[in-house]
């Protein structure tokens, strides 16, 4: 027999049938939900998160005055948290901000470099102690996941203020912290995880002072004004058709926007309004956001609640303008809105 040429190779049938490859089951892996440069969600579950914010370590530095490094919460749920401790010295020890990053409940993270460079910031400025929190993602971790793991990092807070010695990370960040002034703040997602953490009564040691609800992210069936009218630019951080998606992915199969995760002035919300103890509240609106007239139907609900509520509005910019910087008047109006969190946080004694 003739031998094969070299580089050649005999193969029988069966062997043919073994090497050919199977073609890709694209109805499996196909789309059902996306929301273009941050997530998508396939068809076999499958959730692929895009790299649309850098991340940075906590020893990257944008201020100067401010040291920051990361704390574990909960080691078995993954939880964590960064730090931010003003460098120069106080003859006092500072207030406390716990502070839940925006993402609608999808994406997000206290490591992207624009929660690290807004809060390194705020924290130097506002002369406060920073904690920022993170938190379960949906789809993966539907809500109230996220409303849990807010319950659960502020529960953290109140035990490190009765715990003596060496503090979690070990860099003496507790001993800056005056555990008897805390405030709850978030933006977006964040700002509705900020309301809901608050819900339970909080008692001493660690007292909450204020809250500080920064363009809350909440939604219901129905359309609001600035929601059906107030059209978007391609560099806007929210959309109508994102926060839509993003609730999609959040809620509880079976629910609709109308649910109380989702809408916290619904029936069964305003009644639970109306009975809770409720820290004043800073509410901070943009006006160009989708998300200005829900907000502003919720601070008059607060009101009526008979609850504490200072409203701040910033013209001239949209969502997330303080994070993103993504419009002319971003610096000038966050340099207010810090400012605003400053004075909100001194008045609360």
């Amino acid at each position: 027999m003739r031998r094969p040429k070299t580089g050649s190779l005999l193969l029988d049938s069966s062997t043919l049938l073994a090497v050919i490859p199977t073609p890709p089951d694209h109805s499996s892996t196909a789309v059902i939900e996306e929301i273009p440069g941050l997530i998508k969600l396939h068809r076999n579950g499958h959730v692929e998160r895009l790299p649309a914010m850098p991340e940075v370590p906590s020893t990257y530095s944008p201020e100067p005055g401010v040291v920051s490094g990361d704390v574990t919460i909960n080691p078995s749920a993954g939880l964590w948290a960064r730090v931010y401790v003003p460098r120069y010295p106080v003859r006092h020890q500072l207030p406390v901000l716990l502070y839940f990053h925006g993402g609608g409940f999808c994406v997000g993270s206290p490591a992207w470099r624009c929660y690290h460079n807004f809060l390194a910031r705020l924290a130097g400025t506002a002369a406060c102690v920073v904690v920022s929190a993170s938190y379960r993602l949906a789809p993966e971790n539907r809500l109230p996941a996220a409303y849990e793991d807010g319950v659960a990092a502020l529960a953290w807070l109140r035990q490190q203020a009765g715990r003596a010695g060496a503090d979690p990370g070990g860099w003496g960040w507790r001993a800056r912290c005056d555990f008897g002034r805390v405030f709850v703040a978030g933006d977006s997602a964040g700002a509705a995880i900020a309301y809901s953490a608050t819900a339970p009564d909080i008692n001493p040691p660690a007292r909450v002072r204020g809250l500080i609800l920064i363009q809350p992210f909440f939604s219901e069936e129905a359309r609001t004004s600035s929601e059906r009218n107030l059209a978007q630019s391609a560099k806007s951080a929210l959309t109508l058709a994102a926060a839509d998606c993003y609730w999609r992915l959040s809620l509880p199969a079976g629910t609709n926007r109308d649910s109380i995760w989702c809408n916290p002035i619904c029936d069964e919300g305003l009644k639970k309004m109306e009975n809770r103890k409720m820290p004043t509240v800073l509410l901070c609106v943009a006006e160009m956001d989708i998300l200005r007239d829900r907000n502003l139907e919720f601070c008059r609900a607060l009101s009526r609640a008979g609850k504490r509520v200072e409203l701040q509005m910033y013209g001239g910019v949209g969502h997330a303008f303080q994070i993103l910087q993504n419009y002319s008047l971003s610096e000038v109006r966050t340099t207010e809105l810090i400012s605003d969190v400053k004075d909100f946080m001194s008045s609360s004694r």
